[in-house]
């Protein structure tokens, strides 16, 4: 248990989400929560049992359906029905050479949002409090650290701050404007917890640094010449698409968790070498 790292994510989403109820005041009814994280699971052992898989697991699935709480926003008990089963499914239904595409919650976020006009991501809710901003990070590096993607998300950051202060010196705007978009929890729920996962980003570091550039360009033209609200989101869906190629062009070991409990056992071509690998879900 304690050498795999979605465990220590598992713990710091669910610290996340109740600080966030408790002094946050997140506008998220406990229905609407307790629907996503049972319909994650449902979809979760659905597939599990469809599929003849050898055995239930439900840590991914909590992690997905956290992070979900976390970010989606709805007054609908369907709809967040829906966001549930479209994360959860996207893993099993979207694939490509044993890996599902996209990351399941950023997957779902935005088919809810370009949509649905009742279901909305919240940005401001995290507030910017400087405290709690320090607070999101130092949690976020445990993860980070265990899961070994800790260069995709300092990558992101640097070009991401390069963006926004390169544009306001351009722009001639005074600089507390890019520092506060900087200072946002909801950016670095992104940066720690959904752009680092390690099922959906390049296998190289390499890759994951280009990967991280990619997002960063897209994220600013949907942004600041669309004019669109979370470009992040938009930029992270449209770039996983790219992964495999990233992958072909710069490949690298795939990554497994370091205590998998289900999956089948099969031979996994990594460049020139073959190594044994899990199926996981």
């Amino acid at each position: 248990m304690q050498s795999d790292p979605r465990y220590y994510q598992i713990g710091i989403l669910s610290f996340l989400l109740i600080y966030g109820l408790l002094f946050l005041d997140f506008e998220i009814q406990f229905e609407i929560a307790l629907i996503i994280l049972f319909v994650a699971q449902l979809t979760q052992y659905s597939f599990t049992r469809f599929l003849k898989l050898p055995k239930f697991d439900p840590r991914s699935a909590l992690i997905s359906s956290l992070s979900l709480c976390l970010l989606l926003r709805t007054d609908t008990l369907s709809l967040a029905a829906l966001a549930a089963f479209i994360t959860i499914g996207s893993k099993f239904i979207i694939r490509w050479n044993n890996k599902h595409i996209f990351n399941p919650t950023n997957f779902a976020l935005v088919i809810m949002i370009l949509c649905f006009d009742s279901a909305w991501v919240s940005s401001g809710q995290w507030g910017r409090d400087l405290l709690f901003i320090l607070l999101i990070a130092s949690l976020g590096m445990i993860v980070i650290n265990r899961s070994r993607r800790s260069d995709i998300t300092f990558a992101f950051l640097a070009f991401y701050a390069v963006m926004i202060f390169g544009r306001a010196f351009w722009l001639g705007d005074p600089l507390t404007i890019p520092a506060h978009q900087f200072q946002s929890g909801a950016l670095l729920i992104f940066a720690f917890f959904m752009i680092s996962d390690p099922m959906t980003t390049p296998n190289s570091r390499p890759g994951r640094i280009l990967f991280a550039a990619l997002v960063t360009l897209v994220a600013g033209y949907v942004q600041f010449i669309l004019y669109q609200p979370n470009g992040v989101l938009y930029a992270l869906v449209g770039c996983c698409l790219l992964t495999p190629v990233i992958d072909r062009l710069l490949p690298g070991n795939k990554f497994l968790w370091q205590a998998p409990t289900s999956g089948i056992t099969l031979p996994v071509q990594q460049g020139e070498h073959y190594e044994k690998a899990r199926i996981t879900f």
